[in-house]
């Protein structure tokens, strides 16, 4: 029998008992959230917002343009309030006329107000255009500071606007209309399924709140994840050395070792087949070497970047040349992992060893002058917080490192997955990207502070000064062939930043793309998709700008531009060549052992 044919009381009974059970569902679930935010450990205060002085310094600059400009800031407080008090009379002058439809509506389009009613609805069209204009006084009020640093200008710039998407009316139940039908619509229940998901989260994140990204069980690594074929064929505290099958009969004589960065996991260079840089190398006929890093607990406190150098990039290294019986490798640094070869390619210029014949960095920075929107995080309220942290854990905590990086892309990595998930009571996407970037990893406390301290801070690496294993180097001091790859819309390696590092390397042979997208999809930017372009300028630029403005745009991925790169400066074909040898045997297939492990906390 259809519901509109049963009789009225057999359809309110049938609302009792799902109202009845999901109250039962909710005391259940409260409970459990009692438990999980009693798990959440003490943190030192400075990890979680920027020191008063921002916002103090933000004060006096305002009060001191006060003092010497009334006239400019009377002009804008006028403008904010004449638009508010407009925008009032509007609403009521509809509501007198009897007509239940929004006034004149010139704020700017958002993609956070989608739904209809934003548009349409008296109530909600209205708190809509009050946010945009109250949004747009701020954003006018912080632009206009003129006594101030210009460091601390962008730290108030940034954090105001986080102040501000953090108020949108679409973060709040009562005033979200998709929340609003959504609950409607099903009874309660998606309140009761979003509370579900707010307590999974704070459960996985030990009572803290990360909003997960991804449907955790739509993947495994090894399984649909990083399926490129290989092994491991070396293993020490470390990493984990993979070494991946050949695809062609012949491969080129000079091997390939790619370092991913150890703030995340390597198998974003091998996500699936379609978008697998490992693979598409693999069948471009290179001898394809990736290092896993371990993701270390308390018991690395110690571990600096000296013993990356050493224990990783050097032993992996060493490893691969005695593996392949080659002289020589070719070498890949990702973002950090770039920075580190950097530093591992000037020590060994300085002491005479050959062993790298050409490197290659993707969306790598080597001279942090200036390091973008990321630097709003590296002032001294941060580094200190951070500092005392790891002094107590003996890492920095990857739940820390996510969060920062997704306060950079807020509304799309915090608010709207979190309103989706916790409002609308959504199961989060079966997406490969999202779940990578959820499956962070921790940092060695000695590490984390030697590279906010010594790189972020006091550039040290672009100053000359940066010590590896006791003697100074700088960039001057990288002689070989390189090539760079940068993204045109990184918020964590600014591509103007990176071509100024680059400039600075004492090589010769120097080749610099641009590839269109940010720092993950840029470089995950298989030919097949022909959907990223990418730049590049065959005249000597001297600065970002001189690069851009002659620069030649081409479609498609900047992939098979490098392979030649690479292909020339890898030597002639040889025969195919199995993972290890007789010293080095397949210890695990790949993915290896590391990626999967989770230390305990």
């Amino acid at each position: 029998m259809a519901t509109e044919d049963q009789p009225p009381g057999s359809v309110r009974d049938a609302q009792f008992e799902r109202l009845n059970a999901n109250l039962v569902r909710i005391d259940e679930l409260s409970k459990r959230l009692t438990a999980a935010l009693s798990k959440r450990k003490i943190s030192d205060p400075s990890l979680h917002g920027p020191s008063g002085d921002v916002f103090l310094k933000a004060m006096t600059a305002y009060m001191t343009e006060m003092m010497q400009n009334p006239a400019k800031i009377l002009e804008h407080q006028i403008n904010f309030w004449g638009k508010s008090l407009k925008h009032y009379v509007e609403a009521q002058q509809q509501l007198v006329k009897g007509e239940l439809k929004p006034p004149p509506d010139a704020t700017p389009r958002d993609r956070r107000f989608s739904n209809p009613l934003w548009q349409t609805h008296p109530f909600f069209n209205y708190l809509k255009q009050q946010y945009l204009m109250n949004a747009e006084a701020v954003h006018q009020a912080v632009e206009g500071l003129q006594n101030i640093d210009p460091a601390d200008k962008k730290r108030v710039e940034y954090f105001s606007r986080q102040i501000v998407d953090l108020f949108s009316p679409t973060n709040f139940f009562g005033t979200n209309p998709d929340a609003l039908e959504r609950a409607i619509a099903t009874d309660g229940e998606s309140l009761v399924q979003g509370l579900e998901n707010l307590v999974r989260d704070i459960e996985a994140n030990n009572g803290d709140l990360l909003v997960t990204l991804a449907d955790r069980d739509a993947f495994q690594v090894g399984h649909n994840l990083a399926t490129t074929e290989g092994a491991v064929v070396y293993r020490n505290r470390m990493f984990e050395l993979i070494q991946y099958r050949p695809t062609t009969e012949t491969v080129h004589e000079t091997p390939l070792l790619i370092f991913p960065p150890w703030i995340n996991k390597f198998y974003i260079l091998d996500l699936k087949p379609q978008n697998s840089l490992l693979k598409w190398l693999v069948d471009q006929g290179f001898t394809v070497f990736v290092v896993s890093w371990v993701n270390p607990d308390s018991h690395y406190a110690g571990i600096g970047m000296d013993d990356y150098i050493r224990e990783g990039y050097m032993r992996a290294i060493a490893e691969v040349r005695s593996i392949t019986k080659q002289k020589q490798i070719n070498a890949v640094g990702y973002c950090i992992a770039g920075t580190t070869l950097t530093l591992t390619l000037a020590h060994l210029e300085k002491a005479g060893d050959p062993s790298v014949r050409s490197a290659t960095f993707f969306t790598t920075l080597t001279d942090f002058a200036d390091p973008g929107e990321v630097g709003v995080f590296l002032n001294d309220d941060f580094v200190d917080g951070i500092e005392r942290q790891v002094a107590v854990d003996g890492i920095l905590d990857r739940t820390f490192m996510s969060r920062t990086f997704s306060y950079l892309r807020s509304n799309d990595l915090i608010y709207q997955p979190a309103i989706k998930s916790y409002m609308m009571g959504e199961a989060p996407p079966a997406f490969d990207l999202l779940y990578w970037n959820g499956d962070g990893t921790n940092l060695p406390a000695q590490m984390a502070v030697e590279y906010l301290r010594g790189l972020c801070q006091q550039n040290k690496l672009a100053g000359g000064t940066f010590p590896v294993l006791g003697s100074p180097v700088g960039l001057k001091d990288v002689k070989l062939p390189i090539c760079a790859i940068a993204c045109e819309t990184d918020h964590i390696a600014p591509w103007k930043s990176s071509f100024n590092g680059f400039r600075q390397f004492g090589s010769r042979d120097k080749t610099f793309i641009l590839s269109e997208s940010g720092h993950v999809a840029g470089i995950v930017n298989p030919p097949s998709r022909n959907k990223y372009g990418h730049y590049v300028n065959p005249a000597d630029a001297a600065t970002p700008d001189e690069f851009r403005a002659g620069a030649e745009f081409h479609t498609g991925s900047w992939w098979p531009r490098w392979g030649e790169w690479l292909a020339a400066r890898s030597g002639e074909r040889i025969k195919a060549r199995q993972p290890g040898d007789s010293k080095h045997p397949e210890l695990a297939p790949a993915p290896g052992t590391y990626v999967v492990v989770t230390p305990a906390a």
